[in-house]
C-alpha cells in the first residue's frame, strides 16, 4: 500500500473552496477580489486579545514579502504557505511524491490537501515558537487565565488568523483575479511605500520623515538642506533626509522590471483546425516570475527566526560560531550573521558611519548573501517551472491540447518540446539570478519606505501580470468565442 492510500482518507477530506461549475463574469471575480482584500486590511488591524507591551517582529525587515500585520490576528501572514510550498517543491522536484498533478485528478486533489495539512504544521512549528519561546508576543494575562493560558489563548487566535489567509488565498485563486499570496504581498508593500513616500513624524510609529515631507519641510526652512559641497553633506543628501538614493532605486527597479517583463522570445503558433488562425507563445527573460525568490527570502527567514530563538534561550551560552547578538536582537557575528540577508545601506556602507563591523567581515556577508540569492534565485526558479507546469514537457502538452501547433514543424508533443528546450529552461536560470542580483542591489541601496528590494521587485511584477491577467479577462469578456478557443 503506498502513501497516497494511506493519507487519502485526511487529504480529501480537508476543507476546500468549491470552484465555480462555470465561467465567472469578471465583475464578479473584481468583486471576490476587492472583496478579500477589504477583509486582508481589516484582520492586519485586529490586535491579539491578550497581548502585552514589548517584544519585537520575528519577521522584522521580512514583513514586506511575507504580509500580516506584527501583533495581529494575521501574525503570521503568508509565512507558513510559502514554507510549506518550500517543502513541496523540494519533494516533488526529488520526484519523492509520486503525484501526476497534470494528468490525475486524483493527485491533484491529494496534493491540494497535503499542501493544506503542511500549511497546519508549519502554523503550529511557527506559531509556538513565536509565542512560547522568544518573546516576540509578550502576554498580559486577561480572564484570570494567567500567562500561560492567555499565551495559549494568544496561540489560538494566530492559528485562526493562518488558516484564515489560507482559505482567503484559495477564494481569489478560484474565485477572483491572480492570487491571493501575490494580493496580499502587493497590499503590504504599497502601504510602506506610501508612508515612505508621506509620512511626518507626528503621524508615524517609527517618527521618520516621508520623502514629500521631508523635501517641502527642507524648502520651506524647517528641516536644514545638507550641504552638498562637504563629503558628510553630500551623504546626508544621497542617503539621509534627502532619500535621493533611495528615489533612483525605486524608480530604477520600476523601469527594469516593468522592461525585463516585455523582453521575450515569441514562438509563432498556428491552429491546426481553424485556417488563418494564428498566435505567439511568449518566453519571457523572466519566465518562472520574480515569486521564487519569496522561497529564498522564506529560507533565510526561518534561519533568522531559528537564531533568535537560540539566542533567547540559551543566552550566553550559545556557542560564538554560531552567532553572537547584540542589544537589539541583531546578529553581530558567527554563522546567522553571515547568513542575515544585508537589507539597508547602513548595514554595510562604512562610509556613512554606524557599521562597527571590520571591512572583511561585510564584504564577506554581502559575498554570501549575493551567492545566496544569486544560486538560489536560479534553482527555485527551475523547482517552479517544473512543479507549476511551465517546463517544456508540460507546456508542449498544453499547447498540444489546444490545437496549435508550430507552423512548418510536424503535429506532436516531442517536437514542441523539443523547440521549447531551446528556450525555457537557459531563461529561467538568468531570469532567477537576475532578480537575485537585483533583490541585493536594491536592498544595499535602499529603498522609499524601507520596503526591500525583494518586496519592491514582487510588487512591481506581481502588478504587472495583474495588469496582463485583468487585460485578458476583459479580452474574454467581449469575445466569448476566443475563451472557447483557448479553454
Amino acid at each position: 500500500m503506498s502513501w497516497k492510500d494511506t493519507a487519502e482518507p485526511l487529504l480529501t477530506r480537508m476543507p476546500s473552496v468549491a470552484r465555480p461549475e462555470g465561467h465567472v463574469p469578471f465583475k464578479r471575480k473584481l468583486g471576490w477580489t476587492a472583496g478579500v482584500l477589504v477583509l486582508y486590511f481589516f484582520l492586519t488591524n485586529v490586535y491579539l486579545f491578550g497581548l502585552g507591551t514589548g517584544g519585537g517582529d520575528a519577521f522584522g525587515r521580512f514583513r514586506s514579502i511575507l504580509a500580516g500585520g506584527q501583533g495581529t490576528i494575521l501574525q503570521l501572514g503568508i509565512g507558513p504557505i510559502v514554507t510549506a510550498s518550500i517543502v513541496l517543491q523540494l519533494l516533488g522536484g526529488a520526484d519523492l511524491l509520486g503525484l501526476d498533478t497534470q494528468n490525475n485528478p486524483r493527485d491533484q486533489v491529494l496534493y491540494q490537501g497535503l499542501q493544506k495539512v503542511l500549511v497546519l504544521v508549519m502554523i503550529a512549528l511557527t506559531g509556538l515558537p513565536m509565542v512560547f519561546a522568544a518573546n516576540f508576543l509578550p502576554a498580559d494575562p486577561v480572564f484570570g487565565l494567567g500567562t500561560t493560558g492567555t499565551k495559549w489563548l494568544m496561540f489560538l487566535q494566530i492559528a485562526v488568523g493562518g488558516v484564515l489567509i489560507l482559505y482567503m488565498d484559495e477564494v481569489i485563486s478560484k474565485w477572483g483575479v491572480g492570487s491571493g499570496i501575490g494580493l496580499f504581498i502587493i497590499a503590504g508593500v504599497s502601504q510602506s511605500l506610501v508612508g515612505g513616500l508621506i509620512a511626518i513624524p507626528q503621524l508615524s510609529p517609527t517618527n521618520d520623515w516621508g520623502l514629500i515631507p521631508s523635501w517641502i519641510a527642507m524648502g520651506l526652512g524647517y528641516r536644514d538642506i545638507p550641504s552638498v559641497l562637504t563629503t558628510e553633506g553630500l551623504l546626508d543628501f544621497l542617503f539621509g533626509q534627502g532619500q535621493i538614493i533611495a528615489l533612483l532605486t525605486t524608480l530604477s527597479i520600476f523601469v527594469i522590471v516593468v522592461y525585463a517583463e516585455s523582453v521575450r522570445v515569441e514562438i509563432p503558433l498556428s491552429h491546426a483546425r481553424v485556417k488563418g488562425a494564428r498566435g505567439r507563445f511568449p518566453v519571457k527573460l523572466i519566465y518562472a516570475s520574480v515569486l521564487p525568490m519569496i522561497l529564498v527570502r522564506a529560507l533565510q527567514q526561518n534561519a533568522q527566526f531559528l537564531g533568535r530563538i537560540l539566542n533567547q534561550q540559551l543566552g550566553g551560552s550559545m556557542p560564538a560560531i554560531l552567532g553572537t547578538y547584540g542589544s537589539n536582537g541583531n546578529p553581530t557575528g558567527g554563522l546567522f550573521y553571515y547568513l542575515a540577508p544585508v537589507q539597508s545601506p547602513s548595514q554595510w556602507a562604512w562610509f556613512l558611519g554606524g557599521v562597527s563591523q571590520p571591512v572583511w567581515k561585510v564584504l564577506l556577508r554581502v559575498g554570501i548573501d549575493l551567492t545566496v540569492m544569486i544560486v538560489g534565485g536560479a534553482i527555485f526558479a527551475v523547482f517552479w517551472v517544473e512543479t507549476t507546469d511551465m517546463g517544456p514537457e508540460a507546456t508542449a502538452q498544453q499547447i498540444q491540447n489546444s490545437g496549435m501547433q508550430i507552423p512548418g514543424f510536424r503535429q506532436s508533443p516531442g517536437v514542441l518540446e523539443k523547440v521549447l528546450g531551446r528556450y525555457i529552461p537557459q531563461v529561467t536560470v538568468i531570469g532567477g539570478a537576475l532578480v537575485g542580483l537585483l533583490a541585493v542591489l536594491a536592498n544595499m541601496l535602499g529603498t522609499i519606505g524601507g520596503v526591500t528590494g525583494t518586496g519592491l521587485l514582487l510588487t512591481v511584477s506581481i502588478t504587472y501580470k495583474l495588469y496582463e491577467e485583468i487585460a485578458e479577462e476583459q479580452l474574454m469578456e467581449m469575445h466569448p468565442m476566443m475563451r472557447q478557443m483557448f479553454g
